[in-house]
């Protein structure tokens, strides 16, 4: 899944041109690798956002197209914040 896709599904950015933009400026990055738009994640990958100041380190445990609201959490797991 791409990771702009990802990311908007996962309901950590809550839209997809804004995970675009992100990835676009280098604010995120897989397994410490630089993302594009495009990239690929898959399950067990490191992706970490970051949000002006902060920083927010996951790693993907479910990749869902379309994911609910109450699934969007099991998407991933917290590593640091």
């Amino acid at each position: 899944m791409r990771i702009d896709k990802y990311l908007k599904n996962a309901r950590i950015i809550k839209r997809r041109q804004v995970a675009k933009e992100a990835a676009e400026n280098g604010r995120v990055l897989i397994n410490s690798k630089e993302a594009k738009p495009g990239s690929i994640v898959e399950e067990g990958d490191i992706v970490e956002v970051i949000f002006g100041k902060s920083r927010l380190k996951i790693r993907v445990l479910r990749l869902i197209d379309g994911a609910k609201k109450a699934n969007a959490s099991s998407m991933y797991e917290v590593i640091d914040e």
